[in-house]
Order: C-alpha cells, then sequence, then structure tokens
C-alpha cells in the first residue's frame, strides 16, 4: 500500500491504456474506471498492479459510487486522470440530441465531480496531481462538431482555474491539450479516414509522456506536437469571426 494510486478514467482504450501503462512505469498503482469490463480486467493482468472498476461514468451519481468504491478498498486517490470521454461530429441541429447530452454529461460533469470528489483529500495531504484530458479543440469553437469543442474549452478553462487555486496547497493540475491522436476517438466521432484527423494524428505514447511529464512540473497546460500549438496559439492572433471560419472550413 506504500505506492501512490493513480485513477485513470477511459481505461478500455487508447490514450486511457497508454496512461496506465505509462503511471504503472512510474511506479503508481492503478485503478481502471470504464465501461468495457472485459478489457479493464485485461489490462489490468497485464500490469499486475491495477485492478479493473466497470462503471459507465456518464450515469448519473457514477462518480460518487466510483470514489466509494475507491474509499471501501482503504485506497485515496493521489493522482488523477480525467480522460473518459468522446466526440461527435455533424451538424448540431441533426445530431441525436439524447446522445449530445451524454457528451456533456461524460466530457464535463463526470470530469468535474471526480476533480471535486478528490480534491479535498489532496489539500489535506498537501500532495497529489490532476491531469484533465482536453484538446486543442478547446482554443476556438468548432462548427460541425460544436458540442465536443465547448466541452474541451471547459475543460481548459477549469483546469486553469483549478491549477491557480490548489497550486498553493501543493497540488499539481494540468490541462493535456493534444491534437488528432492515433486512438478509437476518430471512429467514434464518425471522423473520416483520410480526412486532417487522420493527416495530423499522433501516436498515443508520446501524447501520454508529454502529459505525466507536464503534471510532474505542474505545467498548467501542455499542448503536444509542434504543429499543434502553432494552430492553437495562433487562434489568438486572429478575430474571433475568422477563427470561426477557419475551424469550420476544416474537413475531419
Amino acid at each position: 500500500m506504500t505506492q501512490p494510486v493513480a485513477l485513470v478514467t477511459g481505461a478500455s482504450a487508447g490514450l486511457g491504456v497508454e496512461f496506465a501503462r505509462q503511471l504503472s512505469a512510474r511506479g503508481h498503482r492503478l485503478v481502471l474506471a470504464a465501461r468495457r469490463r472485459d478489457r479493464l480486467e485485461a489490462l489490468a493482468k497485464e500490469l499486475g498492479n491495477a485492478r479493473a472498476v466497470a462503471i459507465d461514468l456518464g450515469e448519473p451519481g457514477a462518480a460518487e459510487r466510483l470514489i466509494a468504491d475507491i474509499a471501501g478498498a482503504g485506497e485515496h486517490v493521489d493522482v488523477l486522470v480525467n480522460n473518459a470521454g468522446f466526440g461527435l461530429k455533424g451538424k448540431f441541429a441533426e445530431l441525436d440530441a439524447v446522445r449530445q447530452r451524454a457528451m456533456i454529461d461524460l466530457n464535463v460533469g463526470a470530469l468535474t465531480d471526480l476533480c471535486r470528489a478528490v480534491a479535498p483529500g489532496m489539500i489535506a495531504r498537501k500532495a497529489g496531481g490532476i491531469l484533465n484530458v482536453a484538446s486543442t479543440a478547446a482554443f476556438q469553437p468548432g462548427p460541425n462538431i460544436a458540442v465536443y469543442f465547448a466541452t474541451k474549452a471547459y475543460v481548459l478553462s477549469l483546469s486553469e482555474a483549478l491549477h491557480e487555486e490548489l497550486k498553493p496547497h501543493g497540488v499539481r493540475v494540468t490541462a493535456l491539450c493534444p491534437g488528432p491522436t492515433r486512438t478509437e476517438f476518430g471512429e467514434v466521432a464518425g471522423m473520416g479516414a483520410g480526412g486532417s484527423f487522420d493527416r495530423l494524428a499522433m501516436d498515443a505514447a508520446p501524447v501520454v509522456r508529454a502529459g505525466l511529464d507536464g503534471l510532474e512540473r505542474n505545467r498548467a497546460i501542455v499542448i503536444t506536437g509542434a504543429l499543434n500549438k502553432v494552430g492553437a496559439w495562433s487562434t489568438r492572433l486572429f478575430p474571433r469571426a475568422v477563427v470561426r471560419k477557419i475551424a469550420g472550413a476544416i474537413k475531419y
């Protein structure tokens, strides 16, 4: 029980799997949370120092149940990686309304609930880290992927605020803002093959490494990839009307 405990959400695929592997290699015990029990249990068996909690964090009260499970196991969260989330591509007025609300509940609601659940304990221990997976989508509006971009803008804003609030207490908070990454995200979101998402995608391993390194150094924002950095910060140089038009013209 001497190893610090890292809670990784969305741990059944993509960045979540890579977060679990790299955190394990850095000496953490893992609590792996996601919907797909078979994948979680296979990953826990691979790592040897992890346990799986199959849960749909988009459901009401799910975050509270997850934290209760961790407390019941005699654990507390030393590092929280809020990775669970998904996107949807399409016209706002045409995409399924229930599915769009589910995206908000997971990308925003569950993430906020988990931050709130672990922050008091971290403050009391004067140690801990929260890594929230945002996106370069957070830096501009996203016509044709409107709700997803909006959720990631929220994640970035919340993370920056918590970074300042919790820093005096010895708690680190970082927003990881990757661009397109080779995971299941594009398929779930409905990104077409051969678009800019495929062409610009990075591998998961360097994205995760950059995020964890940034959290260790308590950087408020980590943007992965030189091109992504240029794209994210360049949005501050142009009028919002221009940024909107450019974002809406990108073919994913």
